[in-house]
Parts: C-alpha cells; sequence; structure tokens
C-alpha cells in the first residue's frame, strides 16, 4: 500500500494544518454569527437555521466530494474545495442581504465537506497499523481550532463584526497557496477509479446506502452515529444547562468547552500518537466508550460546578480516545479505492447528528429535565459501544481490504 510520502511528515502535517485552518475559521465565525444576522433579523431561529443551512450541505457534499476524490485525486479535491471555502467566507463578509449570508454559508457547507478527502488521504500515505494514530491528527485539529477561534473572532470583533469573516477567508487563501507548493498527490492514477463518471453518483444516500449495506462498516456507522449525536446534542445545549442548572455565565462555560478542546489536542495530537497502538484498537475504542458515557451520565447528575470539570474531562477523554479507532475500522474494512467514498459517507453520518443532535437535546431539556440531554447521551453511547464491540476485525484479517 506504499504512496507518494509515507514515510515524510510533510503531507501529514499539511493535511494537519488544511484541517485546523478549515476549522479555525469555522470557530472565528461563532461569535460574531449572531450579532450578523442581527443587523437583518432579531429572532434566534434564523440564526439556528443558518447553522442548520451549513450542517446540512456539508451532510449532502461529504461524500460526493469522498467519491470525487477517489476518482481525480486527493490534492485537486482539497485545493478547490478549501478555495471554495474562502469564497464563502468573503461572501459572507460582503454580505449585505440576509439570503446572501445563508448562501455563503452554504457554499462553506459544500466546500467544508472536505474532511472526509483529508482522511482519505491519510489512509493513503498511512500504513494500516499507523491510520488509528494518524486519524488523531483530524481530532487534534478540531481541538485545537475549537479552542483558538471562538478567542481569535472575539477579539477581531473589536475591529468591526465583519473582520472575522475575511480573516478566515484569508486563512483559507494561504492554505491553499501552501498547498500548492506543498502538497503532493497521495493517489497516483494507478490506482483512482477509472469508470465514467455517473450523475447518480452526486447523491449523497446512494453512498450511504452502499456503505450501510457491508456488516462490518453498518455497524462502526451505527456507533459513530450514537456517540456524534450525543456530542452533538451536548455541544448545542451545554451553555443552557450550565446556565440553568449552576447560574454559569459565558465565560464560566467557554472554560469548560475550553477543556475539551485542550483534552482533544493532549490525546489525539500527543498521547495517541506515542503510546504503541496496533492490536488494541478495539481495547481503546471501547475504554473511550465507556469513559464517554460515565463522562455524560455524570454530567446529568453532577451536583454542583465543581462536579462538571471531571464530568466533562471524561466524557472529552473517551470521545477523543475512541473516534479515530472508529474511523480506522472503516477504513481498514474498504479498498484503498474506495476510502474517500467510504469516508465521506462517515462523514455524512456526522453532519446528520449536527441536525439531529441539537434537536433531540432541546426537546428532552425542555419537556423531560435539564439533565436529559446527557443521561440520554449515556445511553446512545452505550448503545454505540455494544455495536462498535461486534465490528472490529483482527488486524492480519483486516489487512486483506486494504
Amino acid at each position: 500500500m506504499a504512496s507518494t510520502g509515507r514515510h515524510r511528515p510533510g503531507p501529514l502535517v499539511f493535511i494537519f494544518l488544511t484541517v485546523f485552518l478549515d476549522l479555525l475559521g469555522v470557530g472565528i465565525l461563532v461569535p460574531v454569527i449572531p450579532f450578523i444576522v442581527a443587523e437583518f433579523r432579531s429572532d434566534a431561529l434564523t440564526v439556528g437555521l443558518l447553522s442548520l443551512t451549513f450542517a446540512a450541505a456539508q451532510f449532502l457534499a461529504s461524500p460526493v466530494l469522498g467519491a470525487l476524490s477517489d476518482r481525480y485525486g486527493r490534492r485537486t479535491v482539497l485545493l478547490l474545495s478549501v478555495l471554495g471555502t474562502g469564497g464563502g467566507y468573503f461572501l459572507f463578509g460582503f454580505a449585505q442581504t440576509l439570503w446572501l449570508l445563508f448562501l455563503a454559508r452554504l457554499i462553506d457547507g459544500f466546500t467544508g465537506g472536505n474532511i472526509s478527502t483529508a482522511q482519505a488521504y491519510i489512509a493513503d500515505v498511512s500504513p494500516p497499523e499507523d491510520r488509528a494514530k494518524n486519524f488523531g491528527l483530524i481530532g487534534a485539529a478540531f481541538g485545537l481550532g475549537f479552542i483558538l477561534g471562538p478567542a481569535i473572532g472575539g477579539i477581531l470583533s473589536h475591529v468591526s463584526l465583519r473582520a472575522p469573516a475575511f480573516a478566515a477567508a484569508g486563512l483559507s487563501l494561504l492554505t491553499v497557496g501552501l498547498g500548492y507548493i506543498l502538497l503532493p498527490e497521495s493517489l497516483p492514477p494507478a490506482r483512482r477509479v477509472r469508470t465514467p463518471f455517473r450523475l447518480n453518483e452526486l447523491h449523497p444516500l446512494g453512498h450511504l446506502g452502499e456503505a450501510l449495506r457491508r456488516p462490518g462498516v453498518r455497524r462502526i456507522f451505527i456507533a459513530f452515529f450514537a456517540i456524534s449525536f450525543a456530542m452533538a446534542g451536548l455541544q448545542s445545549n451545554y451553555a443552557v444547562f450550565t446556565r440553568e442548572q449552576f447560574g454559569l455565565g459565558p465565560a464560566g462555560t467557554a472554560w469548560l468547552f475550553t477543556l475539551v478542546g485542550a483534552i482533544s489536542v493532549l490525546v489525539q495530537g500527543v498521547l495517541l500518537r506515542r503510546i504503541p497502538i496496533r492490536g488494541r484498537e478495539r481495547t481503546i475504542a471501547m475504554s473511550g466508550l465507556a469513559l464517554m458515557a460515565t463522562g455524560f451520565a455524570a454530567t446529568a447528575f453532577a451536583p454542583s460546578v465543581l462536579w462538571l470539570y471531571p464530568a466533562t474531562g471524561l466524557l472529552a477523554l473517551g470521545n477523543a480516545a475512541a473516534a479515530p479507532m472508529l474511523t480506522a475500522e472503516v477504513s481498514r474494512n474498504v479498498s484503498g479505492e474506495e476510502q474517500g467514498r467510504m469516508l465521506g459517507s462517515m462523514q455524512s453520518v456526522a453532519s446528520l447528528t449536527r441536525i439531529l443532535g441539537p434537536l433531540w437535546a432541546g426537546l428532552a431539556f425542555d419537556h423531560i429535565g435539564y439533565g436529559a440531554p446527557y443521561w440520554t447521551g449515556a445511553l446512545w453511547v452505550l448503545a454505540g459501544l455494544a455495536a462498535a464491540a461486534l465490528s472490529f476485525r483482527p488486524a492480519d484479517r483486516a489487512a486483506h481490504a486494504t
């Protein structure tokens, strides 16, 4: 499975940088989106619909971009998608009407579905035994962008409300420039899909349906859906929960979110890259999911603010450990020519949870109780643990699929 750059850190470093800058751009906009929307509409629903537009576009685009990268190469798709993301940010900054804001988020969502292509690139340049720790780079980039993005956006908002959007656009253009110069192609023509492109390949549900017809992949997708659903509910509801249950303001909740991001960076960017993983993927995934479930339950029944820190730390630690193991297992279950399409379908599942998870968390919070999004989150994670427990294969058998 040799490919360009397997033993060189450069491509992996650039992929980390690409995902980090993408997530940094998303995070930079977080503090200012409600205020920019308020120039046109004052209701919270419009802000929510803007987020829904972004997530829905990612759901549609992730498997399609992954499939295109299987056919035309990872480098081309990555650079064009990051360029499109930059265009979306520029449009958001210049928008003087509400429909242009929605169009900008739609463009950014479609082109921001390139996480699957970045994961496929990692699969191309990593031997199977190293994929889990290298997929952790994606999570580390998420965590770092999650920490720094809102802080930078808040600082830039003192210049103007539109400054964060232009800064995010500039970061995208910088990424494209660096990638054009430094990023080699990871998928040589001989290993690409050679069948003619068909219009039905633009249908994301077709790719997802194909993935779900494979028992090993289907069970991992179920596990991934369960934990992503629980985490999406937490991310959308946590500030409301901490305010209503413990009286925390924005600063207090921000520290808890910072803890989540810091643990992700530490575990996926440092710890998983230093400890021996080969042959332990199942153990790490199961342990991570058990910690997640414990953290969710502890959050639901926390008697004071101080209890939230270890509870949040546990669920963040568990998620950071389990997620790259699940991604690596999907990668091990499919051939090299399918990496983009299958990992794109996995990211499409994640986008779907960002639509459904917040909806469930809000309904559970309003109609069941303040702790309901979190104790039900624990149940979702336990369901994911059960599905994942049936999925992991020994490395020697998995090697035949790569």
